[in-house]
This record gives structure tokens, sequence and C-alpha cells, in this order.
């Protein structure tokens, strides 16, 4: 009888039923968890510890700085080539970082997925989380640089910010579990994924500015390109970063009606993902 109740109770869930990311919600405090978990480990018994956090993009900057901004000459067709280059830099590394961790999420946490029930979006979504945290001290650093060099901030430019944090989070997540569903089963996905990032700085104005894209490439390109998240991401951080210490430089029209395209098209992404997340995950333990 207690258990035929049970089955009619109105707050009886069956165990392990899966409601998505909307899961994650319910789960804060594991996610909290997964979160300090990552953030602890991804540099445990290294010397440099959290310096590493600025030495990569620095390293990295510096690198295409030498070649793209002295050695190719981009350095003196822009003014403050340095931030523009820079904002671009971080804004592809969060993508990077945080598509990379989505992906591996499932596989590297094996066994709590074996052994116990979680919400399995947890771990992307906390693996996202982690990347966003790394993500912190590069702006900070580029924040630093640009309010020394006379940067001012505005509600436009904080509403840029976040746009762009949105669409990046949004598409790398839809990615992650998309790509992450697939590699327990098929660890070639994450040599699609290393595919797609190793594109992906080249894919967005980082390196050079998307007014050459318009110049030498046919206009559907060109609109295409533009509403890449990514790439409409990028130009929101210039926007945001670079544009007020050079108000006269040329910037792309339509960038908001593109960001809002891009938006959808994260959205679009994210939906696909988690679809294809939880028709996969019965089968995680098993494959692992």
């Amino acid at each position: 009888m207690v258990y035929q109740a049970a089955l009619t109770d109105p707050e009886f869930e069956t165990p392990g039923k899966s409601r998505g990311l909307f899961d994650v919600f319910r789960h804060r405090y594991l996610l909290s968890l997964l979160l300090k978990k990552g953030v602890a480990t991804r540099y445990y018994g290294s010397v440099l510890g959290w310096a590493w956090s600025y030495v990569r993009p620095a390293a990295q900057f510096l690198m295409y700085y030498l070649v793209i901004g002295v050695l190719l000459g981009a350095d003196r067709g822009m003014e403050y080539f340095p931030i523009y280059l820079f904002a671009g830099i971080i804004t592809v590394n969060l993508f990077s970082e945080a598509l990379r961790n989505t992906t591996n999420a499932i596989v590297d946490n094996s066994a709590l997925v074996k052994k116990i029930y979680l919400p399995r979006e947890l771990f992307p979504v906390a693996a996202l989380s982690s990347a966003f945290v790394h993500f912190l001290p590069q702006v900070g650093v580029l924040l630093v640089v640009a309010l020394f060099l006379g940067w001012t901030v505005s509600w436009m430019s904080l509403l840029s910010f976040v746009f762009a944090l949105a669409l990046v989070l949004i598409f790398s997540l839809g990615l992650g579990l998309f790509f992450g569903a697939i590699n327990v089963a098929y660890r070639d996905a994450r040599n699609v994924v290393d595919l797609i990032l190793m594109f992906a700085t080249w894919a967005s104005p980082v390196l050079y500015a998307s007014h050459l894209i318009l110049e030498r490439a046919p206009a559907w390109v060109y609109h295409v390109y533009m509403v890449n998240p990514v790439t409409a991401a990028v130009e929101l951080f210039h926007n945001v970063f670079w544009l007020p210490l050079a108000p006269d430089s040329p910037r792309p029209e339509h960038l908001m009606l593109n960001a809002a395209i891009g938006l959808a098209i994260a959205l679009g992404t994210l939906l696909v993902g988690q679809l294809t997340f939880r028709k996969m995950e019965g089968t995680f333990a098993q494959h692992l």
C-alpha cells in the first residue's frame, strides 16, 4: 500500500529521471562542489599555480603581436592594436577552453558517472563555469591596461560585455553538450573539437579587421562570417575595450543585428546539444 501510494503521490519522482539543464538549477550545491573541485585541481602540484592563467595568454599575445603586429605591419595600420588583439585573444580563449572542457566533462568524471546518479548536465556546466573563472584574470589584465590608456566605462559597454559573454558561453555549452555526449561513445569527437579550435582564432577578427573579409570575399560569405556567435562576441569585445580608445576606427555595420542572429544560432545549438545529450546519456555508464 505504501508503494502504491508513492506511485500516485504527485511529489514522487522516478530515481534517475532527468529534466535536462533545469536540474542544474535544482542542484546548485552539487554544482558548486564540482566547480570548486575543478578550480582547485587545475593547477594542483604546479609551482606557478594561478600564475599560468596570466602566463599563457601573455605568451600567446606576445607571439601574435610580434608576428602579426610588428613583422606583418598590422600595428602600423590600426590604433591601439595591442588592445584590439588582446580583446580578441581572451574571447577566443574563453570559447576554446569552455568547449574543450565541456567536451571532456563526462569522460573526465567517469568515476562519478559510473557509481552514483547525478544530473549529467552538472558536469559540462561545472566545466563551463571553471573556464569562466579562469577567464576573469585575463579580462582583469585587459581592463587595467585599458584604464591606464584612458578607457572609460558606459552602460552600452557593460551591456555589450554581458551580451558577448552570453554568446560565447551559450554557444560553447551547446557544442560541448553535443560533442561531450558523442565523445563518451566515440572518442573521435575530441579530435573534431581540436580541429574546430585550431581554426577558431583565424575564423574571427582577432588578428585582422573584419572589413578585410568584406573587401576580399563574396557578400554572402561576409554575412555568414558576421553571424558566427564567436565573431559577433569578438567584435562586441572590441567595441567594449578598443573602440573607446580609437573612436574614429571603422566598425562593421549592423553589429547588434548580427549579434542577435548569432544569439539565436547559439540558442539553437544549445537546444540541439541538449537533445543529443539527453538521448545518449542513458548509455554513458556502459561506454565508460
